[in-house]
């Protein structure tokens, strides 16, 4: 086993229980109750004046009269014995510690006793874990150091569970028997030790096969990125159910892009980036990890699924649309299997409904489910069924499942119920000793094997085009409070790093404003340049399409008259699509890349995807791909096909700079980017310093 350093705290191997109890119920005896039935070797200590044993074992009435140092000391005492506890602890030189207690104190001083308690372990380098927690499990070496009873049978396996919901936790951890953990960790108010920290650790142990995340927030976001690469690069597969949603910082953005991306998008920019499979619920949370844990190295191909029902195979089939999961694209071969054994009218396709007359119909399933799972595209086969009385899957399933798996050639062969059942039922535990997975809920089922999918063909971005030193530098040294910069000065930015942008000039006059217009010799745009108009064409501040003198003027006398003199001449750029790029810097993770549908309608749309840069093209020309005007790009309606290379190029060189830059540009928003047959043009650029 790799040593760690968070080995005191996880997995030490002596532990003092200070404010050890014989009361029943609570953590102080809950603690001693959980460590000794979850079979842990090392040593323990109760520790409390009172008692000379506790559940049988012998208590000890201070720390300081142990007969050793223990590694690790658990505080089962109040809120206002933990400053002199923690003290205690420090000056005998124990190493690490969990703090289930909430350390808020009624009337307390300032700084608060949470602030104390971080900042004496910042001191003195201790290890702890909480405040304000549930504890944790070591699976592995049967240490429960959990202040609630949990069912009384685990299995040490390979999933690692960390929660920042307690509740979450003991719901999956007691009432859910086909997960299997090595570590399951509620990192409470993280003090000193946080997500990240669990996660690298989880990473270190050859057990792990999944790390599954219930959080609230990244508190240490560098630290959580580097646990994501170390993922990324071990090939451990991380699923998240990320809470706390909102769209608090669109209101504070100035741009369409801070608009665009609110609260949440930085995350998943994020996990984009690093392949973390992102779920909704504590359902697909459960399943996916399950999938992960069971199904590690998934093979080629789609999914083969067998139905006793037409219309719940036609339900399975638009869940699947939904799902983003493709069906094993059976053989010739397979499909003359299918139709020798089908009743009459039965087509012989994937997925099937196998179910006719019942006459013979657990070998006709039998028949067609081997058939398709042995199927060269098939990665994954399932029964789908409906549960019966009892909340029992059918009879028939099961042996169906069996003889498949049998010849699915380590394939996994799974039962998904169309509606829920049981979790924990003796018939799905059985069942999952055997090798095969029985699931309830057709959409869980489905996410888990995108999950898989999706691992399994994850390849991230490559390196984003070079930037010049020397420009990084220039514009570093201009930015540094700047404010709001105008298009101009915008445009010149996004020109210096590679981004085509539009031929432009500023005026003051109407005699410089027909001078530009004749310059550029054909119809141009005329654009207010006044300082602190950011969306021009919202106060009606964008003329377009002046050809002569005549109309230039007209155009200019206007914006001149209700906006100021100083305006923007530019030639109209060809015909195209218009889209948007954009960055906004998050305050957890930096900048986010915007990629969307663009225009006046950006933020009415909001077809939108977002990386975390840098990037290559290739990397941006698959996000494009999944917007959902897409197809306007490859012409529509007799529109000549946009120039997609030239995008994702752009895209590319934008993400470079905003790595280059992000510590002086706060937002950045290009829009329109007009993407033509031949090429893309940055029309307008706004760009935020800060």
């Amino acid at each position: 086993m790799c040593a760690h350093r968070l080995d005191p705290l996880l997995r030490p191997q002596s532990i003092a229980i200070l404010g050890a109890s014989t009361r029943p119920g609570s953590v102080g005896n809950t603690l001693i109750q959980q460590i000794k039935h979850g079979g842990y070797a090392g040593r323990l200590y109760p520790v409390n004046p009172r008692y000379e044993a506790i559940e049988g074992i012998k208590c000890y009435p201070s720390l300081a009269e142990l007969p050793e140092v223990p590694e690790h000391v658990a505080f089962a005492v109040p809120n206002a014995a933990i400053e002199e506890s923690l003290e205690q602890a420090l000056a005998l030189g124990i190493r690490a510690g969990t703090m289930v207690s909430s350390l808020y104190l009624e009337g307390d001083r300032e700084p608060p006793l949470t602030e104390r308690v971080r900042q004496r372990c910042r001191e003195t380098g201790f290890i702890l874990l909480g405040g304000n927690c549930m504890g944790f499990y070591n699976f592995e070496s049967g240490l429960w150091m959990c202040g609630f009873h949990t069912r009384k049978v685990h299995r040490a396996g390979g999933v690692t569970l960390l929660s920042h919901s307690g509740s979450a936790l003991c719901s999956m951890v007691d009432a859910e028997a086909r997960l299997d953990y090595n570590y399951v960790v509620s990192p409470g108010q993280e003090l000193n030790c946080t997500l990240a920290d669990y996660m690298d650790f989880a990473l270190e142990q050859p057990s792990t096969r999944v790390i599954a995340l219930f959080m609230e927030t990244a508190r240490d976001p560098d630290g959580f990125v580097a646990a994501l690469e170390k993922a990324q690069r071990k090939r451990i597969p991380v699923v998240a159910l990320k809470v706390g949603r909102t769209e608090e910082s669109a209101k504070l953005a100035t741009s369409h892009s801070g608009a665009l991306v609110g609260d949440d998008g930085a995350y998943q920019a994020l996990f984009e980036r690093y392949g973390v499979h992102r779920v909704r619920s504590i359902d697909e949370l459960v399943f996916a990890a399950l999938f992960f844990e069971r199904f590690p190295n998934i093979g080629p191909g789609g999914l083969a699924s067998i139905h006793d029902s037409g219309g719940e195979r036609e339900l399975f089939m638009d869940l699947a649309h939904d799902a983003g999961v493709p069906f094993a694209r059976i053989s010739a071969e397979t499909t003359a299997r299918l139709a020798a054994r089908l009743e009459h009218g039965l087509p012989p396709v994937n997925p099937c409904d196998a179910w006719g007359t019942g006459n013979d119909a657990e070998g006709i399933f039998s028949d067609c489910f081997v058939a398709l799972v042995e199927d060269p595209d098939t990665a994954i086969g399932v029964v789908l069924c409906d549960r019966s009385a009892e909340g029992v899957v059918n009879t028939m399933s099961p042996s169906v499942a069996r003889r498949a798996l049998r010849s699915a050639g380590g394939k996994p062969v799974i039962i998904c119920s169309n509606h829920q059942g049981s979790g924990d039922s003796a018939q799905t535990l059985t069942l999952q000793q055997e090798g095969i997975v029985t699931m309830d809920g057709a959409p869980q089922f489905l996410r888990a094997v995108r999950a898989l999918f999706d691992h399994r063909d994850f390849q991230g971005p490559g390196a984003a085009p070079a930037v010049d030193p020397a420009m990084v530098a220039k514009w570093k040294a201009r930015l540094k409070g700047a404010g709001t910069l105008d298009e101009t000065v915008s445009l010149e930015l996004m020109q210096d790093f590679g981004l085509p942008t539009v031929p432009r000039r500023i005026v003051s006059t109407r005699a410089e404003a027909l001078a530009a217009a004749a310059s550029f010799n054909g119809p141009v745009v005329v654009k207010t340049a006044m300082p602190g108009i950011a969306h021009k064409s919202e106060v009606g501040g964008v003329k377009l399409n002046l050809g002569g003198e005549a109309a230039v003027g007209a155009a200019y006398d206007d914006l001149a008259a209700r906006l100021g003199p100083t305006v923007l001449v530019a030639p109209m750029a060809a015909k195209g699509v218009e889209m948007i790029l954009g960055v906004t810097r998050d305050a957890q993770f930096g900048p986010t890349l915007v990629i969307g549908s663009g225009g006046v309608l950006a933020e009415a749309l909001k077809d939108v995807v977002l990386a975390r840069p840098p990037f290559d093209a290739a990397w941006a020309a698959r996000l494009i791909d999944r917007l959902k005007l897409r197809t306007l790009l490859d012409g529509f309606r007799g529109t000549p096909k946009a120039d997609v290379a030239s995008f994702a190029a752009a895209a590319a060189r934008l993400s470079a700079l905003a790595v280059a830059l992000a510590d002086v540009v706060k937002e950045i928003d290009i829009n329109p980017v007009i993407v033509g047959p031949t090429g893309c043009v940055a029309v307008d650029a706004l760009v935020v310093a800060g």
